[in-house]
């Protein structure tokens, strides 16, 4: 009997696959890899096959300090931090130089909805899970019309990508986009300061001609508490809006057999929370941030939404009259900056954290069932429950560090959550928020 034809190392046939991944990229960004014949299992005559897209920038070819070319990407970025901690790491997406305020996102997927969120403008995001851009992007993802982010770090930024609905490398995504990412930097370490030391300005950079103690002065003077962010991420008109979840991805199969016209205020709004809305049987109009309350209450409709929306919401008065002018006269719903909104328009206070709630696995308590729900959060900020006017209702609290997530004013007509119900990415734990939405519009009616 024959011996059986000898079987390559596991070593030797990745290092082969790799070899074959590199020269096809130096042809097309796009390739087939049929698996070798030898070392791989086979079904019948079918051969295993690989179709990826290979991200372009991190097999490129580079020039060392001794003149020597390696085949791999050097660093060729660094962020610096206010404490002045300097971090070198490379870079993909586009090149510059760009400040903001450095937090950390632990959701484990969903990093094209997080880059298209517009709370998040102003801010580098840092990705806690190492292995990112896998999935490339796809059209079908985006959380509003363009991102709002200043940059995106991580840790490994995956050589190809390999998802049904991708459409583009991550890499390509930032570039058309003009954000600025790097990787291949300690994430963890970075993460564990953020953590100890709370949220920092940071210098995203490529720009060799700039010294480190350049970076760090533009760092230390530069500053994002009291800045109106919203006014540089909400709608410039009034617009109707119709799409409802689609029916693939859609879990309620019992929408509502009555339609309510809903007015959303757009301070930075993700479009999933218009979808659900939608799905749930609402008509929606969005209005600007500085709409006057007075022309949304002359559409006499069943409720408004007061959305989500980046920075500080003491650095935004006119939004805080706003909401003023507007509750107990309908049925009204904040999410995120909207409830903080709420908070300070019913004369709470509201304060900065050490470092933010940014993540898909956050744990809030509903205190009226006892129920607890995992929920995606984004925010820097929070009411203070005790600075609320009696009559004013903490109904949610964040497991993690007891904060306030939840308000309700039964006389106001009103009802707030600090998470996101409509999470896009994350957990639909929390959808039902929509539906009691619903019902306190149902009961305005009667």
């Amino acid at each position: 009997m024959a011996a059986p034809p000898a079987t390559a190392p596991a070593t030797a046939r990745c290092l082969s696959v790799a070899k074959s991944c590199w020269a096809a990229e130096r042809s097309s960004s796009s390739f087939v890899l049929s698996a070798p014949a030898t070392g791989l299992r086979q079904s019948g005559s079918r051969v295993l096959s690989i179709r990826a897209k290979v991200a372009t920038g991190l097999q490129r070819a580079c020039i060392a300090d001794d003149g020597a070319e390696r085949p791999w990407k050097l660093s060729d970025a660094r962020l610096v931090l206010e404490d002045g901690s300097v971090w070198t790491a490379k870079s993909f997406g586009a090149s510059g130089t760009q400040v903001g305020e450095v937090v950390f996102n632990t959701s484990l997927t969903g990093y094209q909805e997080i880059l298209t969120d517009p709370s998040y403008a102003g801010q580098f995001v840092l990705m806690t899970n190492p292995h990112i851009g896998n999935t490339g992007v796809n059209p079908d993802d985006e959380e509003s019309n363009q991102c709002f982010l200043g940059g995106l770090i991580i840790r490994n930024l995956s050589i190809c990508t390999s998802n049904w609905r991708c459409k583009e490398t991550l890499e390509k995504y930032l570039i058309k986009r003009n954000i600025m990412g790097i990787y291949d930097v300690d994430t963890r370490a970075i993460t564990r300061r953020l953590r100890e030391d709370g949220s920092l300005i940071g210098v995203l950079s490529t720009d060799q001609s700039l010294t480190d103690n350049e970076l760090l002065e533009m760092a230390q003077k530069w500053k994002i508490v009291g800045v109106d962010l919203i006014s540089g991420v909400t709608c410039d008109a009034p617009y109707e809006w119709s799409d409802k979840t689609d029916s693939e991805w859609e879990f309620k199969r019992d929408p509502s057999s009555e339609t309510f016209h809903v007015v959303a205020y757009d301070f930075g709004i993700k479009h999933n929370i218009l979808r659900r809305l939608t799905s749930y049987g609402c008509k929606i109009t969005v209005v600007p941030a500085n709409w006057p309350a007075s022309e949304v209450l002359n559409l006499k409709p069943d409720g408004v939404l007061f959305s989500n929306g980046p920075g500080d919401p003491a650095a935004v008065p006119y939004a805080v009259k706003t909401v003023q002018e507007i509750i107990g006269k309908v049925p009204v719903f904040g999410i995120c900056m909207g409830h903080q909104l709420i908070g300070q328009a019913l004369g709470g206070k509201t304060f900065k954290m050490k470092f933010g709630h940014h993540g898909g696995n956050h744990p809030v308590c509903d205190l009226r069932s006892g129920r607890v729900d995992i929920s995606a959060q984004n925010h820097n900020y929070a009411v203070d429950p005790e600075s609320l006017p009696e009559g004013a209702k903490v109904t949610h609290v964040n497991l993690n560090d007891n904060s306030c997530a939840g308000l309700q004013y039964s006389k106001m007509k009103l009802m707030s959550l600090q998470y996101h119900p409509e999470s896009s990415p994350g957990p639909h734990d929390s959808d039902t928020a929509f539906g009691e939405f619903i019902e306190l519009m149902k009961s305005n009616r009667l």
